[in-house]
């Protein structure tokens, strides 16, 4: 095939963890705007729903995306079901709470069975795919938590600074190939990723109550974007000739980034004498 798009501009999505929260959000808008999407969640009748409303535009299917043998069998589905797949988007994940020392290695392997090696089934499923036709854009969701970080969800955020980091070499191994990647990084939403199916608590200690108590009163005051405002800043990027490799979602990201940024610079140039006598 030449060029994503049929000649009357509509696109065909495969997206994870659609739900609830962004996955559901952007699906919706997808299908509002006449593309088709396959839309995938771990239980069939959390988006049942969606057949309903936008009958054949959507293929609904189900998708443990810790699952890599069912995450090849419902992409290549999707696949042969609508005959394409213009853009891939994984953002099935959930955030792990709790302090370093607290969460358990157990923890924080299944956490990132899901927002690390989950992406990468999927991922590795749908690029045979989008070889064979040309043509693709991969999309991640990833946070502002990409760049900085937090304490209490340390963990979650390491999940993310590893996606950013995979996203980034996989932009750089498919240039050749016509497939283009984008890692999408939300700020702080009013989404349902603060209940409790989005969230995962290690088992507290006493000496850190205080502490965390504090910090998830300091979340309560934090500004919170609209996510319905969020649609229009995805289907710029994904009908962009050139899209962005990171695509920033909330207007609080940038300074915050610029902020930490400085810092490390800072940091780094106050002790450059000292690596640069470690060259030897």
């Amino acid at each position: 095939m030449s060029d994503q798009k049929t000649t009357d501009g509509t696109k065909v999505w495969f997206i994870t963890g659609a739900s609830r929260g962004f996955g559901r959000v952007w699906a919706e808008a997808a299908l509002k705007r006449g593309d088709k999407v396959a839309a995938t969640a771990r239980k069939l009748e959390s988006i049942a729903a969606l057949n309903e409303q936008f009958g054949e535009n959507v293929l609904t299917l189900e998708l443990d995306v810790t699952n890599a043998a069912q995450a090849k069998e419902t992409i290549e589905k999707a696949h042969a079901h609508f005959g394409r797949l213009d853009i891939v988007l994984n953002n099935a994940g959930y955030s792990l709470v709790g302090t370093i020392e607290e969460a358990s290695a157990n923890d924080v392997k299944a956490m990132y069975d899901t927002n690390i090696f989950g992406a990468l089934a999927v991922i590795q499923a749908a690029l045979p795919l989008l070889r064979q036709q040309g043509y693709g854009h991969i999309l991640g969701t990833s946070s502002n938590l990409g760049h900085v970080t937090l304490p209490v969800i340390g963990y979650y955020a390491s999940s993310k600074w590893a996606f950013e980091a995979i996203h980034e070499s996989l932009a750089l191994e498919l240039k050749d190939f016509n497939i283009k990647v984008t890692i999408i990084e939300p700020g702080a939403y009013a989404t349902e990723f603060g209940t409790q199916e989005s969230l995962k608590f290690a088992p507290g200690m006493d000496i850190y109550t205080d502490y965390k108590n504090n910090f998830f009163q300091s979340l309560q005051n934090m500004e919170r974007g609209n996510p319905d405002a969020t649609p229009n800043g995805l289907f710029a990027a994904v009908d962009a000739e050139n899209p962005p490799l990171r695509l920033s979602l909330g207007s609080n990201n940038l300074a915050w980034v610029k902020a930490e940024y400085a810092k490390r610079m800072a940091e780094w140039e106050a002790w450059e004498d000292v690596a640069n006598a470690a060259q030897g």
